[in-house]
């Protein structure tokens, strides 16, 4: 008779139903035996050195690989320094499946070892949460966790498992593992709605799609290219959905940054959003407060949130517009899309002029194109910071899906999934480029992943924007409160290219602008995960900060 341990068979599972490759991780007393079973059934484990960022890159891959990414924590403060990046993943609807020890079952109530009641704090953050108490279930339990995690709007659930279930044994023919499947069950809207979107559509004069991370999510980039295509749609795709179709489309109204929709949804008649939420940075009632508004979102709950639909269609995204295509005429507004593309190239002169020019101390928006210039769009950019994140979002282009990301850009605005991202990004791709543009402020947060990288040679490539302060707080404290008065915003000079060269990495001090591409190339080079630390202008604002400080000057 065959013996399997629980913990042995957490980790057949992962392996033979759901095909898991990686999982982050860090070790612990409480889950050592499913770490024995990762080995034992050669799933490989990225093990960090915060938990934070285990979460965080699982969050990543997620997105580069469209399907669920795992990580795996210990009990107490493994869990809780997991939150986070947890949350993180909530607000931005992705799938992860977070694995967690426990206290054993048999020592509740008497002050175990990192006893807490996790279940209740994670609840809010997660789709689907709960303990398995029976070895023979933990197939079951697991089957439910990967299917919550997918099914409708994505979002993180939590599994934890403690180990009265993990260290013990039972007959492995015992226990059956349940059949992977993936269920597709699409919420679709009735034809009089279908109808009466179409009616709006061919009726626009000024038209506008948005598109969002549901678009990305539905993997609906063949039939929103022939939406776009028949109904000849201006169109502009942020956060996840960016790369769908790509930045250089004809159509495509700006380059992934938000300020070509802030240029073009007030002059719309007709606004189609589809899988994006409308919320603090997309401010539906006052970029587009008299156009006729088409929502589409898998979530029925977000269709009438914070501006009401002209129409509103529940379903998934590449469902909808599928049903949409037949209903709707071949336009062509080729003539309103170059109006829209005039207003953001000329919204953008100033910061194209930045672009193409030297500049004494260094203008973040030159940095972000000279990454542009070594790189191009074979690559895949992420960037993590408050101003930085902005100069990121509108000066880098990819030829890829998720070519773009800047984590932050979720509603929790969470500073320090940079360096977890571009970690996740080069292990999703390691035939590409992975450069991530940091903030000097959002760099600390997670700077020691570098050892992860060295460890296990994955050879992302850091750009620190080095501003020496908390560049978003110090510009907003200085128009709210003046520049004479900001608070805890200085950061000063810090050598961060040495901290990654002490441990095991490649790194450069760029202060001059001829000295960028050579040092970005000796980066490549070396073939080390590697930081350029580029000292910046610490007196430019971009138009994120000042969007950030008039959002909270109207309170």
């Amino acid at each position: 008779m065959s013996q399997i341990s629980g913990g042995h068979l957490v980790a057949k599972y992962l392996k033979e139903v759901e095909r898991v490759g990686i999982v982050f991780t860090i070790s612990g007393g409480h889950i050592e035996n499913i770490l024995d079973g990762l080995t034992q059934y050669q799933i490989r484990t990225i093990d960090v050195r915060h938990e934070q960022a285990a979460a965080m890159m699982a969050h990543a891959y997620s997105i580069y690989n469209n399907m669920p990414g795992v990580c795996l924590v210990t009990a107490g403060p493994g869990f809780t320094n997991a939150l986070t990046g947890i949350a993180n993943a909530y607000l931005d609807n992705v799938a992860l499946v977070v694995l967690c020890g426990r206290h054993p079952l048999r020592d509740d109530l008497t002050g175990a070892l990192q006893e807490m009641n996790q279940i209740d704090m994670v609840k809010p953050v997660t789709k689907w949460c709960a303990t398995c108490y029976d070895i023979k279930r933990i197939p079951e339990y697991l089957s439910i966790a990967f299917r919550q995690a997918t099914m409708g709007r994505p979002g993180p659930v939590f599994l934890e498992l403690p180990p009265d279930i993990l260290f013990v044994s039972t007959d492995e023919k015992s226990v059956a593992l349940p059949v992977r499947r993936i269920h597709k069950t699409y919420v679709q809207p009735d034809p009089s709605e279908l109808e009466a979107a179409a009616r709006i559509i061919n009726s626009a004069k000024r038209p506008l799609f948005i598109g969002g991370s549901g678009v990305r999510m539905s993997g609906s980039g063949d039939a929103l290219a022939q939406f776009i295509d028949k109904t000849g749609f201006p169109f502009a795709l942020l956060n996840n959905g960016r790369g769908a179709l790509p930045d250089n489309h004809p159509l495509c109204i700006n380059d992934g940054g938000f300020t070509g929709i802030m240029t073009g949804a007030p002059q719309a008649d007709v606004i189609i959003a589809a899988g994006i939420r409308f919320n603090w940075v997309m401010q539906a009632t006052k970029l587009f407060p008299d156009a006729k508004v088409v929502r589409i979102d898998i979530e029925p709950h977000e269709i009438d949130r914070n501006r009401a639909s002209d129409v509103g269609l529940a379903g998934d995204c590449g469902l909808v517009l599928s049903k949409l295509l037949p209903l709707v005429e071949k336009q062509d507004h080729g003539e309103w899309a170059s109006k829209l593309k005039n207003a953001y190239a000329a919204f953008l002169i100033t910061e194209q002029e930045q672009r193409k020019n030297p500049s004494d101390p260094i203008h973040p928006n030159r940095l972000v194109a000279k990454i542009m210039e070594v790189f191009g769009e074979d690559a895949y950019y992420v960037a993590d910071g408050g101003d930085t994140s902005y100069y990121g979002l509108a000066g880098f282009s990819s030829a890829h899906q998720a070519g773009v990301l800047i984590p932050a850009g979720a509603l929790l605005g969470c500073l320090g999934t940079g360096i977890p991202f571009a970690i996740a990004g080069k292990l999703s791709h390691p035939d590409k480029p992975v450069i991530v543009l940091n903030g000097d402020g959002s760099f600390g947060f997670n700077s020691m992943e570098f050892d992860t990288a060295v460890r296990h040679n994955i050879p992302i490539i850091c750009v620190v924007n080095n501003d020496c302060a908390w560049g978003m707080i110090k510009h907003s404290q200085g128009m709210s409160l003046g520049k004479d008065r900001t608070t805890c915003a200085e950061l000063g000079m810090r050598h961060y290219e040495k901290m990654v060269e002490g441990l095991g990495g490649y790194g450069e001090l760029v202060t001059e602008d001829a000295d960028i591409v050579p040092a970005i190339q000796r980066s490549v080079a070396s073939g080390k995960p590697a930081c350029i630390n580029v000292v910046t202008d610490p007196t430019v604002t971009s138009p994120a900060t000042v969007m950030f400080y008039q959002n909270f000057a109207a309170i």
